[in-house]
């Protein structure tokens, strides 16, 4: 065959290569990726931040479609993700996935709360046996309820279950037709915070969290704080020991690589914006979002990470270097001769990070130091309000990485403290207006 026959034909193959590819390409960036959340209960923190989190992506990446779906819980959102009736489900690490589900973020910790009637008789967890306990039988609480009370030598049939779901199992207990209700939430659930505010009701500490992991390693120990859900009186009285665990966002081993990669990068690296998409009223749902990030090592015992979110986790990582190990060689003399100065400007960076933090926790003791010299409900509700403004700087600095992981949960902790505080002062301040009249 002539030797420019053969060019023409390469060239000619070459051509149709290149631009089927560029077609291939263009196709993908055209095509409009939509994925469905199911999300639990519209009450529900991972049911509020799937709604937020939709609007940035859609806003951002109108190519991304994220649709939210409301059911029963983590039970069902499983199920719909193993049936592909959802590329994605907010789930209690707790729950066991199916082989179609794999990991994408930490979303927050859930923590196990168990309320009595004021005036019951129940001190511990044993002390449930033969009781009414307010909790849908079809959803992931129930599971953890099981194994918790599999823990203290009880089953299934030495309890009476109320309730279809979350709403009627919680109206059967204000009711009196349950003796306890348990739910797997985050604290500041505004569901536990409304049986909270009827004064009529106790928290019961849940013990042996650390034995617990054992068997179920998904437990870990956890506190709920005096106070968490009301300062005057203190609701609970004291710190109460309980099991929390971590709710996950999943994906489906088929879900669009690209497109559960873009809302893994909006979750994370828009954070500040997904807050801000929340109401204002729902600040502990606001504060859930700092505790978004990415899953721990699970060593072959849970899901894997979706290719999805490892991308956008793997994505500062020196993949060329890896691939090329060749020229590895060729930077060494470099590498010695800028390491110094590296670890010098690493060491300025975090110094900065943390003055950052410094600044804004000297900000709030000002501000707690400010609380303790008034009672003037209209004070004390603007010191409120520069507290959460100084919450929102403490966000954008964390999105900036002008402030560190670790620095921001020093100083949101500080905060949480401070807060309680403004509302303990101000329950005490209308306690006192309503005494004079």
């Amino acid at each position: 065959m002539p030797i420019n026959r053969v060019i023409l034909i390469g060239l000619a193959s070459l051509t149709a290569a290149v631009v089927g590819g560029i077609s291939v390409l263009w196709m993908q960036s055209a095509k409009v990726r939509t994925l469905t959340l199911a999300a639990g209960s519209p009450g529900g923190g991972s049911y509020i931040i799937g709604t937020a989190l939709k609007r940035v992506v859609e806003r951002h990446y109108p190519r991304v479609k994220l649709n939210i779906l409301e059911t029963g819980g983590t039970a069902e959102n499983l199920r719909m993700l193993e049936e592909g009736k959802a590329e994605m489900a907010a789930a209690q690490a707790d729950m066991m996935p199916g082989p179609s589900a794999q990991l994408v973020a930490v979303l927050y910790d859930d923590t196990f709360q168990l309320l009595v009637h004021d005036g019951s008789a129940v001190k511990h967890f044993p002390d449930l046996r033969g009781k009414r306990i307010a909790v849908s039988q079809a959803g992931g609480q129930f599971q953890s309820f099981l194994r918790v009370a599999d823990h203290f030598g009880l089953r299934g049939r030495d309890f009476q279950f109320v309730g279809s779901d979350d709403a009627a199992s919680q109206d059967a207990f204000l009711e009196g037709a349950a003796d306890a209700i348990f739910r797997v939430r985050a604290l500041g659930n505004p569901a536990v915070q409304r049986l909270v505010e009827t004064g009529k009701v106790r928290f019961i500490g849940i013990e042996h969290a650390a034995a617990m992991r054992i068997r179920q390693p998904a437990f870990q120990p956890a506190v709920i704080p005096e106070g968490a859900y009301l300062g005057n009186p203190p609701v609970p009285p004291k710190d109460l020991p309980t099991v929390a665990v971590h709710r996950t966002l999943l994906a489906r081993a088929l879900a669009d690589r690209e497109a559960v990669r873009t809302i893994t990068s909006v979750l994370l690296e828009r954070r500040q914006e997904v807050m801000t998409e929340i109401p204002a009223a729902m600040t502990e749902v606001r504060l859930l979002l700092a505790g978004v990030r990415k899953p721990e090592e699970q060593a072959g015992l849970g899901p894997a990470l979706h290719p999805g979110a490892a991308s956008f986790y793997d994505k500062d990582k020196p993949s060329f270097l890896q691939a090329h190990a060749d020229f590895v060689g060729l930077l060494v003399t470099i590498s010695l001769v800028i390491g110094s100065w590296l670890w010098e400007l690493r060491n300025w960076v975090q110094m900065k990070q943390k003055n950052k933090a410094d600044e804004y926790s000297g900000q709030v003791l000002a501000l707690m130091a400010a609380c303790q010299h008034t009672d003037l409900a209209a004070r004390l509700d603007q010191i409120k309000s520069e507290m959460l403004a100084i919450l929102t700087s403490a966000f954008n600095d964390l999105d900036a990485d002008k402030v560190s992981e670790e620095s921001f949960h020093s100083f949101r902790s500080l905060l949480q403290i401070a807060l309680e505080e403004v509302k303990e002062k101000r329950s005490a301040a209308a306690s006192s207006m309503i005494a004079r009249v």
